[in-house]
């Protein structure tokens, strides 16, 4: 399988990956930067949106603009003005909390987490409702990562890094309430640490593993069904793209690479992309 550097964008914590199918645009962050990327990957072209505070995660909105998760909480960004207003504070008072990884679910609330910047359980994840109310929906969390749901809207996937674990909740898509919370699968230590996931249109999980150079393809039931090796040892999060969705592209990091490992990995924080004969599913659009 060929894998393609499509973007040498030096990111020192690249994450968030979202295919605007709109706009035919990949949108991403550099998180510590407090930057938000959009790529078009026909010019090639980069434009970078400075949003003045870190930024982790990104959804699409079905007015235009873009919601963002960032270190205190929830705000737009509008793509013409480049121009970010408040939503809503999340955590602002815990100085060593971040948000994190983020999705929308088929009901249009933008899922969120945060993460302790020191590894402790201070972490949270957050339902951002259409109407703009927000509720707590785990907490006890390390560092809040990957969530999507199952094809059929019954399960939601949830990873909190530490655990070294893909866990599943039943979702009741209407009420937005989850329950029972259970191990889906236990990444082994040796293979890196289980970071972003997307959901293919197949129903599988994407999982990127941090530290691990690779990314993991799993079936809905846990088992393993591929594992693609990576040029850059710190892929983090999976997003289909492309006119058709068939375009697997892949953000990583360079934050924790030794001047060794960067001499080494000189593409580190990059944008890779591949084929691998699956398709994704659009996005789902905050519906505020």
């Amino acid at each position: 399988m060929t894998i393609d550097l499509v973007l040498d964008a030096h990111a020192e914590l690249g994450e968030g990956p979202i295919w605007d199918d709109e706009r035919q645009r990949l949108m991403f962050a550099d998180i510590m930067r407090g930057h938000v990327h959009e790529f078009d990957p026909v010019s090639g072209s980069d434009r970078t949106y400075d949003v003045g505070e870190p930024v982790s995660a990104i959804a699409l909105t079905r007015r235009g603009v873009y919601m963002l998760a960032t270190k205190t909480g929830f705000v737009t960004l509008d793509p013409n003005s480049g121009l970010t207003s408040r939503v809503a504070f999340v955590e602002a008072e815990v100085q060593d909390n971040r948000m994190n990884d983020g999705y929308v679910d088929a009901r249009g609330r933008f899922w969120a987490g945060t993460m302790n910047m020191y590894g402790r359980r201070h972490g949270s994840v957050y339902r951002l409702d259409p109407d703009g109310k927000i509720s707590r929906m785990i907490g006890g969390v390390s560092t809040s990562n990957g969530i999507d749901w199952s094809l059929d809207g019954k399960s939601m996937y949830y990873v909190d890094t530490p655990t070294g674990r893909i866990d599943v909740f039943d979702f009741d898509e209407a009420s937005g309430t989850i329950s029972n919370q259970r191990p889906l699968v236990n990444v082994p230590h040796t293979a890196g640490h289980p970071d972003g996931l997307i959901v293919d249109a197949e129903g599988f999980l994407w999982l990127g593993l941090w530290a691990g150079g690779a990314i993991h393809r799993y079936a809905p039931d846990g088992r393993l069904d591929q594992a693609i090796a990576l040029p850059a040892t710190h892929p983090t999060k999976c997003a289909f793209g492309g006119p058709d969705l068939s375009d697997l592209y892949v953000t990583t990091a360079s934050i924790e690479l030794s001047a060794e490992g960067r001499k080494a990995q000189p593409h580190a924080g990059g944008v890779y992309r591949l084929r691998p004969g699956v398709r994704g599913r659009a996005p789902n659009r905050y519906g505020g």
